[in-house]
């Protein structure tokens, strides 16, 4: 099994959770979090002429768990559903999960998913 985490832009968020619906990946969290990357935050200037950089962004990070066969077409479909083309799209992460456990019955591994 694989915990895949993204960063994408909050608009976004409908458009990912569709997208892995539609792939039967029903289990997800997504969170609120700021953040920078490549971009580094974004320049506004302000009435008074004075520019204000704001540094740290609005994203969502979204936190799925999928077995090993499906982490390409979870990635792809992500991709697939967040890319604006433009800087600031986001990241994914592929982190190795040992298991998983479902509380309510005590089922474990692949079916605890």
């Amino acid at each position: 099994m694989k915990k895949i985490e993204a960063i994408i832009r909050p608009e976004k968020v409908n458009d990912v959770k569709e997208a892995l619906d539609d792939l039967g990946f029903h289990g997800m969290n997504f969170l609120q979090v700021t953040g920078r990357g490549a971009q580094r935050g974004i320049v506004h200037q302000g009435r008074s002429g004075e520019t204000v950089t704001v540094d740290l962004l609005p994203k969502v990070k979204l936190e799925v768990v999928v077995p090993d066969m499906a982490v390409d077409r979870v990635i792809d479909a992500i991709i697939g559903a967040a890319r604006t083309g433009n800087i600031g799209d986001g990241k994914i992460f592929v982190i190795p999960v040992e298991t998983a456990v479902r509380v309510r019955t005590g089922e474990r591994g692949d079916v605890a998913v």
